[in-house]
């Protein structure tokens, strides 16, 4: 049996909040940069593992710190002056004991060439050969810690005691946000317009009917020639998010303002060479950007885990976000219809113990002002939770292969 408690939500509809404010960190911010490449070292360390071993051995490189370098961007070119350093901390199995002697595992080259194909494969303008130092430090696991890991069980055996939060569906201002920063990252964007960075970020703040989105996008100093040319990419930044608003947002008045600390006059931009803040002093850390639904939520219970670099097997400080996400749209995709609102999930770990059963599974339903949580639906929600929870040993190679996203 499993500890599954379905209640009625006490926390207002966010909708229904005079103000509302909501935050994503972009592709290239530094922040994201931390998250992404503590995530990048986990996964090529997850595949060697496997390959080499049979199975994912323990592993928590969940400490990335980037510090930023230096730059001087102008209009036409520009140049790295002091390349941005990124060093990857944790524990991780660096041996294992086999008949015949010990396999030592490469465990630096697999760092630093998960974090150099990460950025090589995600920015236009950043040389990693050249704009980046990638370090690592990491030391082994504790010997509690890796035998609860590594434990011959049929379900692995959470290594911490940790709780993962999440909720469905978005907002208007969450999906306009989310879908904001994608927006100007895509393929197609980048395609049209050039000169915008991966570097995006984006807060979005409501006050009852009217949203604000203030945009920080960095452009690329080599693709632009001149003041002119800035302002007219920042109006077309402006421009397509308000197209993109009136399909996400039709009933609501929105603003769009970009890179508000310019100077014009005093010929201050919101220039890079590479794309990223990172190059210019702008320094990044894991776990400070997007929580699990790709968001930064302050209005919204939300858990402060990160969850990446985190093993995908035992580490519920990962795997419970992911599936508390997983539960909550799960349960508004089938319920919806019967009156359900908004869905809360909480899903809280005991060190040792079954990932599967944990301590507390909470969901917490919001419903319509028509309808009430009769004890049908509480039971739906219930079924759904235990369904997910059975599955949970699927989650690490969903993970590894990229089909969760995580922030």
């Amino acid at each position: 049996m499993r500890n599954i408690v379905v209640e009625e939500s006490k926390f207002p509809d966010v909708e229904e909040l005079e103000v509302e404010i909501v935050e994503r960190k972009g592709l290239g911010h530094p922040d994201y940069i931390c998250d992404a490449v503590a995530e990048a070292s986990s996964r090529a360390l997850s595949l060697y593992y496997m390959r080499e071993f049979g199975r994912i051995l323990h592993h928590n490189v969940d400490k990335v710190l980037l510090v930023g370098g230096q730059s001087s961007p102008r209009f036409g070119g520009g140049e790295v002056l002091q390349p941005i350093y990124i060093i990857v901390s944790g524990r991780l199995t660096t041996e294992v004991f086999r008949e015949g002697g010990v396999s030592y595992v490469p465990f630096g080259t697999i760092i630093v060439d998960a974090v150099k194909k990460w950025l090589k494969d995600n920015f236009r303008f950043l040389n990693p050969e050249v704009d980046v130092i990638v370090d690592y430090k990491v030391g082994k696991g504790s010997t509690d810690l890796k035998s609860i890991v590594e434990a011959e069980t049929e379900i692995p055996l959470a290594n911490d005691t940790s709780v993962g939060l999440s909720f469905a569906p978005l907002s208007t201002l969450e999906k306009l946000v989310y879908e904001t920063e994608r927006t100007l990252n895509s393929r197609a964007f980048k395609y049209k317009y050039p000169m915008v960075g991966e570097d995006v970020k984006v807060m979005g703040m409501r006050r009852n009917k009217k949203i604000t989105l203030t945009i920080a996008a960095a452009m690329i100093s080599s693709q632009l020639a001149d003041a002119d040319e800035y302002l007219s990419a920042k109006e077309a930044v402006r421009e397509e998010i308000l197209k993109l608003a009136d399909k996400i947002a039709s009933g609501y008045e929105v603003e769009v303002h970009v890179n508000t600390g310019d100077v014009a006059e005093r010929k201050i931009f919101y220039l890079t060479v590479t794309g990223t803040s990172a190059e210019h002093g702008d320094d990044g850390a894991t776990g400070r950007g997007n929580r699990v639904n790709g968001l930064i939520t302050p209005f919204r219970p939300m858990s402060m885990e990160a969850t990446a670099g985190k093993n995908p097997v035992s580490h519920v400080g990962k795997i419970y976000n992911v599936i508390a996400r997983d539960i909550a749209e799960e349960i508004y995709k089938q319920l919806s219809q019967r009156g359900v609102n908004t869905v809360y999930v909480s899903v809280l770990s005991q060190i040792g113990k079954q990932i599967d059963k944990p301590l507390v599974a909470n969901v917490k339903i919001k419903m319509s002002k028509e309808a009430r949580l009769s004890r049908d639906i509480k039971a739906e929600a219930e079924n759904i939770a235990n369904e997910k929870l059975e599955k949970i040993t699927e989650y690490a190679m969903k993970i590894v292969k990229g089909e969760k996203e995580l922030f």
